[in-house]
């Protein structure tokens, strides 16, 4: 393995990010897709997976907080995201009232929605296992590690990183004006 230094580290990680985020990642989340689900639809369930009480159900507001935050979209985008995954065919999840709020929805898994969420994760694994048989064990326990603390990291102060993101720090200097 080669060595980098902490120094150039950072250019190392950016020249990999395209490469990793199209060819690997965009892979991976097409598997989850199924061929049924937009990406958007796929984030959503994925948020009441891995964010959600018991993985089946949240709220629409902590929903629309994770994918405004993810994509560049809006809340009624979001629930008409929602609504279609509510509706036949998918019929995946079911929007409630929330008992606290009139105006707020709670979106829980149907039976459908946990088994294909099973089968997705299922799909996701069989596209990762590529990835890992292709390792050593050490360069993917490595590899899994450094994923895992890059995702702590970020989800540590999530406020902060949005603040820093949109900030003029860091944009590039040359104007895109014509």
């Amino acid at each position: 393995m080669r060595k980098i230094s902490r120094e150039d580290a950072p250019k190392e990680l950016l020249e990999l990010f395209y490469p990793i985020h199209y060819s690997v990642c965009l892979t991976v989340e097409d598997s989850l897709r199924s061929s049924i689900l937009t990406r958007q639809q796929t984030v959503l369930l994925w948020f009441l997976r891995s964010k959600g009480i018991y993985g089946k159900k949240m709220s629409r507001k902590e929903i629309v907080k994770w994918m405004s935050y993810w994509f560049d979209t809006t809340g009624s985008a979001i629930s008409k995201s929602l609504r279609s995954l509510s509706r036949p065919p998918l019929s995946l999840i079911k929007l409630t009232e929330d008992p606290h709020s009139g105006r707020e929805k709670q979106i829980e898994l149907t039976a459908k929605g946990e088994k294909f969420l099973l089968e997705m994760m299922e799909n996701g694994r069989q596209i990762c296992k590529i990835l890992t048989d292709g390792m050593t064990e050490s360069e993917y326990n490595h590899g899994l590690h450094f994923l895992a603390r890059c995702s702590e990291i970020f989800e540590t102060e999530v406020e902060q990183k949005r603040d820093l993101a949109e900030s003029t720090i860091g944009r590039p200097s040359v104007s895109m004006k014509s």
